[in-house]
């Protein structure tokens, strides 16, 4: 069973509230850019899910070479970092519209549970990164048998 964390919880709210303010609009620079730094806390886009024994995080990370992305995983929070590579500018081209940004990102975020840092497994294919991170025997649920008497 896990703890409880009264502080981690007040954090978590507090970046939700961050996030929701800046989503809405505040702090937020004029002509940002896909790396500008609000954005950066925003790339890549994931999703999160269970089932009895992982943790599955896709990550959308298009244009990103495999090679050029970073995992590292701490505690309860995992670390996505590396570069998109600035597209080629073909000699004589005139750019009328330039919006596939380009530069380093990291993020950072909290896993659901303790998971087992030796058995993670990641692969990227079509621009989304899958990444499989294994339970921790104590965050897996347990089944009770129930005597009758």
């Amino acid at each position: 069973m896990a703890n409880w964390d009264l502080f981690r919880e007040l954090d978590t709210l507090r970046k939700e509230i961050d996030e929701a303010f800046r989503g809405a609009g505040y702090n937020r620079p004029f002509g940002s850019a896909f790396l500008s730094p609000v954005t950066t806390r925003r790339f890549p886009l994931v999703n999160f899910s269970d089932d009895d024994g992982n943790v599955y995080m896709d990550a959308l990370v298009p244009g990103v070479d495999p090679k050029d992305i970073d995992l590292s995983v701490l505690r309860n929070t995992i670390t996505i970092s590396g570069e998109r590579k600035p597209f080629e500018e073909r000699k004589g081209q005139i750019i009328h519209r330039s919006e596939l940004g380009a530069g380093k990102f990291t993020r950072t975020l909290e896993l659901p549970v303790d998971i087992n840092p030796d058995k993670i497994k990641a692969e990227c294919k079509d621009g989304i990164m899958r990444i499989t991170l294994a339970k921790a025997e104590h965050a897996k649920p347990k089944k009770i048998e129930i005597k009758v008497s």
